[in-house]
């Protein structure tokens, strides 16, 4: 019997070996097929355009194509459910936005936990949302847009991709700051928002700057205010909403995870990826010319700032009562 625990003991060590240089040979080894990159929003809006500029990118350093596949509703859970489920063997990463810190605090039932749930990678871009109003609404600046919506309640609206997107919330911060009565109109992202908007179905909108930047420089769409505390180097003659409403800030924050249990030695593949590519003079140059700059953090800092964000924006949420309809 003294004989058969030593024996099972080697057994045990010899199998964990085995795991671990299995896992080892199989981290070393990746990728071994594409890899799925999850946005959960429709195509050509700012997660998808992000993401689909990153492929490229990732594609070259890791040797496997990067085949973004769009997964939109539900404020971006369907999406981010459905790659939370996913195989946790790096060949499944999802795009991580402002809506994943903000819907906790909004649906009463979330199908999974973000921080318990995912393997953060990489924070990736840090950018802002602007303020764009269809060229017809007779508002110039923000505070000609404040006094538009005092002197119309109830009857300006303002699309944004979703409830609980953080252009709804800036929308929102707007309302309980500038104290007026605007109407939110929910999408299923900001890309059929846009398509109302330049339509003229929609008064205004508030978008993350890659998606309305063109329509913004080509003169179909007019820019009030960005919402980051100071002016974007995008949109340098754009006014920060802030400088009408002092205190106003809601940043952007862009990054990936992969399903929980995704082996650490993967994981440290992908960040790497993620900071090889964040120094990428081409890349950086589009960045730019997107309004975003890059944020380039380690997986250990990304998860602090989906805490820290997702705190923040519970209190926002909590003080105007905002609830998915």
């Amino acid at each position: 019997m003294g004989m058969r625990i030593p024996r099972l003991r080697i057994l045990f060590a010899a199998l964990a070996a085995l795991t671990i240089l299995s896992n080892g040979a199989a981290a070393q080894a990746y990728p071994t097929k594409p890899i799925h990159f999850i946005v959960c929003f429709a195509a050509g809006g700012p997660n998808d355009i992000v993401a689909r500029l990153f492929s490229q990118y990732l594609s070259e350093v890791m040797g496997q194509q990067f085949v973004v596949e769009n997964r939109p509703g539900a404020g971006g859970n369907i999406g981010m459910a459905s790659a939370l489920a996913a195989q946790p063997d790096g060949h499944t990463i999802v795009f991580v936005g402002p809506n994943n810190f903000i819907n906790p605090s909004i649906y009463e039932k979330m199908p999974f936990d973000l921080i318990r749930d995912s393997a953060p990678i990489a924070g990736t871009l840090r950018l802002t949302n602007v303020l764009v109003v269809n060229p017809s609404v007779p508002a110039k600046s923000v505070s000609e847009y404040i006094a538009y919506a005092k002197a119309n309640p109830g009857k300006v609206n303002f699309g944004s991709g979703g409830i609980g997107t953080s252009p709804h919330m800036s929308g929102e911060l707007l309302k309980s700051m500038a104290g007026v009565n605007i109407v939110h109109v929910p999408y299923r992202g900001t890309a059929p928002a846009l398509v109302d908007l330049l339509g003229g179905q929609l008064q205004s909108v508030f978008d993350n700057i890659p998606s309305a930047i063109g329509h913004v420089k080509s003169g179909k769409l007019r820019a009030l205010g960005v919402t980051k505390a100071t002016r974007s180097e995008a949109l340098p003659d754009v006014p920060a909403i802030a400088e009408t409403i002092p205190g106003y800030e809601a940043n952007v924050y862009y990054g990936v995870a992969a399903p929980r249990g995704t082996p650490p030695e993967i994981v440290a593949k992908l960040n790497a990826a993620f900071m090889t590519i964040l120094k990428n003079p081409k890349l950086l140059a589009r960045v730019a010319e997107l309004g975003a700059e890059p944020m380039p953090l380690s997986s250990a800092d990304f998860r602090k700032l989906m805490v820290g964000e997702t705190e923040k924006w519970a209190k926002v949420i909590k003080a105007a009562g905002i609830k998915q309809q």
